[in-house]
């Protein structure tokens, strides 16, 4: 299969798979699945850039919506970085002890499909809440999170 070939079919994949997941609740791809067929188009693109077009899901990636305005994280929300075996989690483990040069405890908790936000609370009350972004900058989402009552106002 030629280069211009195999990016289209990975361009129409991952969007047919973003459409099950999103649209009809019904996803067929695994994330392992989903995240090598974006690596792979990824890695293509970067290689033969002449191929790579407004509409590619790798275009989607990192921007921040002009709906909500941006905000710096106090500290950074790390991720694992599609890790997927104890030797990714390893090398994972060890940039993030060079960054800081120590040795970390860690917080983890299993993968729930969704958004992840960074609530702050101060003095007990809710005062703001942040999607992750790219890590250190993510989007005000504040006043639609209020509307979720799973997330308590008031901290007792």
């Amino acid at each position: 299969m030629e280069i211009l070939e195999r990016i289209n079919f990975l361009k129409n994949e991952i969007n047919k798979s973003n459409y099950e997941y999103y649209v009809n609740e019904n996803p067929y791809l695994t994330d392992f699945e989903y995240d090598s067929l974006f690596a792979e188009l990824k890695e293509l693109e970067e290689k033969y850039p002449m191929f790579r077009t407004p509409d590619s899901p790798t275009q989607r990636v990192g921007s921040v919506s002009e709906k909500f305005f941006p905000h710096k994280h106090k500290y950074r929300l790390y991720s694992l970085d599609n890790s997927y075996n104890a030797e990714d989690l390893e090398k994972w483990y060890e940039r993030v002890c060079k960054e800081y040069n120590k040795e970390l405890e860690l917080v983890c908790e299993l993968k729930i499909d969704g958004l992840a936000i960074a609530l702050t609370y101060k003095n007990g009350i809710f005062v703001r809440g942040v999607t992750r972004g790219d890590g250190v900058t993510g989007e005000d989402i504040t006043q639609n999170l209020k509307t979720i009552k799973a997330i308590p106002l008031k901290l007792f």
